[in-house]
């Protein structure tokens, strides 16, 4: 990762600090079917969880507040993101049907070849939120996009989230999109350590059984 994003020293031991291994290993980025089809390399550039230490935002605090201190901290959010991500404008203005909407943040990704949206929630991840969203990609798609460009995704970037409530709400949108979390502080290394020992533990006897049972179907063609 250090080498794909050209991160500085300070920033490899932020990540270092904030566990990015650990994370990436034990949380996964929800993405929808569509996402998944349309783009099968998306998850590789999201996460599921973004670390916004940097921001020194009260608790609690309104999407407004949270908003500003995004634009006021853009290169660090920037670099949380990943260096693929290019900033196009906050609050941009899509017209739809003779009426103004204003969506929060808008990015390309070099990489995808495509507009990346984001809506900010300083509340629980909820359903319904994916409505609006929705409705900023097919806008985008059909009033923004290039025609060399693939379809927008949209990020979903929520206080909290309930894994399993992503996972049905994502299972049958059409649109690509992806529901993550931020956090304010970092999270405790000691405890995604022995959580990531713990999921290695479990799958190590599946692994060694997939490779037994690999040994004997070798054995057996060669005989």
């Amino acid at each position: 990762m250090t080498a794909q994003q050209g991160w500085q020293v300070r920033e490899v031991a932020r990540q270092i600090d904030s566990g990015l291994f650990e994370r990436v290993v034990l949380q996964p980025p929800k993405v929808s079917t569509a996402l998944r089809e349309m783009q099968p390399q998306a998850a590789q550039h999201f996460k599921d969880a973004y670390l916004l230490d940097f921001l020194a935002l009260p608790e609690p605090h309104s999407e407004a507040e949270l908003h500003r201190s995004l634009l006021m901290n853009l290169g660090r959010f920037l670099t949380e993101l990943g260096r693929d991500f290019c900033y196009i404008g906050s609050e941009y203005p899509v017209q739809v049907g003779g009426q103004d909407f204003a969506l929060d943040l808008l990015f390309f990704h070099r990489g995808l070849n495509c507009l990346v949206a984001i809506e900010l929630k300083v509340t629980a991840f909820e359903p319904e939120h994916l409505g609006k969203l929705n409705f900023y990609l097919e806008a985008l798609d059909r009033h923004v996009k290039k025609p060399h460009e693939s379809p927008a995704i949209g990020l979903l970037l929520c206080a909290s989230k309930d894994s399993e409530v992503v996972e049905y709400a994502l299972s049958r949108t059409l649109s690509p999109a992806l529901v993550a979390q931020y956090q304010m502080q970092l999270p405790d290394r000691q405890m995604l350590a022995a959580k990531l020992h713990e999921f290695y533990a479990l799958s190590a006897p599946e692994t060694v059984q997939r490779a037994a049972s690999g040994t004997r179907k070798k054995k057996a063609g060669a005989g």
